[in-house]
């Protein structure tokens, strides 16, 4: 299970005020300022104690979006499912299919599989075991990938 999944949805990338395609380090940076920024022991004495509980509250979502954020695994994984529920947002899926039928490329070492419109859906293998929906390169039709368990 995703360290993400435990907890609702929530949009890691814009609590630490970053953009999806920013690098490690640009997200540390956003984190390290957030973190200190928010600290309780960064707050006035003389603060209402409603704000004080909304820092206390923003200081954990900050930390817990650096924990899927700031890990390549965990973050790659909630990057997946960000693409994925986009996909599903798009529509229906069009078809599902075993990755066993989409065809082997050596060169790229990707799977793929011709769409009606004359475009390709496309997988990297190092991807294929997660990825569950794939959309064409030229149209709006999405597939799901299934694997024989």
């Amino acid at each position: 299970m995703m360290a993400f999944e435990q907890i609702p949805k929530k949009d890691w990338y814009s609590i630490l005020e970053a953009d999806p395609s920013a690098s490690v380090s640009d997200l540390k940076q956003k984190y390290q300022k957030l973190i200190l920024m928010y600290h309780p022991d960064k707050q006035s004495a003389d603060v209402p104690a409603g704000t004080v509980e909304e820092c206390i509250q923003k200081f954990i979502e900050v930390d817990q979006a650096w924990k899927i954020l700031g890990n390549e695994e965990t973050k790659k994984e909630y990057d997946l499912q960000r693409h994925e529920d986009d996909l599903r947002n798009m529509g229906p899926v069009d078809a599902r299919v075993y990755l066993e039928e989409m065809s082997w490329n050596e060169d790229d070492r990707s799977f793929s599989l011709s769409c009606r419109c004359g475009g390709k859906y496309s997988v990297p293998k190092d991807e294929a075991e997660e990825v569950t929906l794939i959309s064409c390169d030229m149209c709006s039709l999405v597939i799901e990938l299934l694997h024989y368990r």
